[in-house]
């Protein structure tokens, strides 16, 4: 082979590379534009993928367990379907709808989650979780029904909200089912003090609240929401934003303020 000839794919070879390079680039510019518009509380963007997550046909999404519902331990709301964090008397309620495998919800609370947790602590608002697995039925797999199991088994151990937080910094990428492993949500539980039990691990293993939340997925379903997270302040939706408002946590603060006006705050003491 001619000098000029191997100087000839060299070049090739290395103009390939450059093009892989700033595909590279191209990528990670786009994700990091995406968790910025999170950060900053312009979710738009983020929440049509949830619409489009929630619209789609969900054939994948069936039903895998069978026999009664069992509720988590102080399960509120109709059909006791919905896991409380904050006190009962707070003047304001947030309700939300979430996914433990949605990116958007994922967003969300990593944006959110110090507004919400410090509202709550003041008695501003109590937060009602109601969890879906809609994921799983429109990528396959079985990580949303399992988080949400699990989530379920550590409010039986009181420690619902700090799991639910773990699950969130540690939410896989979509396309993987991660949470499908008993083992990894299980090693998950490590990092929330005392929640690494035998009677926990029993209640992952055996999935105890399956059923429960395969009924608050069709709550989720029969409810005519167009996506995960749906938020909603005290019965009206504010995600992704309230009125002509987009949402934001200085938009949020003062939400809850206006609707609180006048009014005492709670006893800023968890339920049990």
């Amino acid at each position: 082979m001619s000098e000029k000839n191997q100087q000839g794919k060299r070049a090739a070879r290395d103009r390939l590379i450059q093009q892989r390079e700033e595909a590279r680039a191209r990528d990670r510019r786009r994700r990091t534009l995406i968790v910025s518009t999170a950060v900053v509380g312009v979710l738009g963007l983020a929440a049509v993928i949830g619409v489009i997550a929630a619209n789609t046909d969900g054939k994948g999404d069936k039903s895998k367990s069978s026999g009664p519902a069992v509720a988590p331990s102080g399960a509120t709301g109709k059909d006791a379907l919905a896991i409380r964090v904050g006190a009962d008397d707070a003047p304001s309620t947030l309700t939300i709808w979430e996914d433990f495998r949605c990116p958007v919800c994922a967003q969300f609370e990593n944006a959110f989650r110090h507004t919400l947790h410090e509202l709550e602590q003041d008695g501003q608002i109590k937060v009602d979780y109601h969890l879906a697995t809609i994921i799983d039925g429109n990528m396959g797999g079985s990580g949303s029904l399992k988080a949400a199991n699990a989530a379920a088994c550590a409010q039986d151990a009181g420690k619902f909200s700090a799991y639910h937080d773990v699950l969130y910094r540690n939410q896989p990428q979509e396309t993987e089912d991660t949470f499908g492993d008993n083992a990894e949500l299980i090693k998950l539980a490590k990092k929330v003090d005392g929640l690494d039990t035998p009677g926990f691990r029993s209640c992952v293993e055996d999935g105890k609240h399956d059923s429960w939340v395969e009924k608050s997925n069709q709550a989720f379903r029969d409810g005519g929401f167009q996506g995960t997270p749906t938020v909603l302040l005290n019965g009206k939706s504010v995600f992704p934003k309230n009125g002509d408002e987009a949402i934001s946590v200085a938009n949020l603060k003062k939400w809850v303020a206006e609707a609180n006006k006048g009014k005492k705050p709670g006893t800023a003491t968890p339920t049990p």
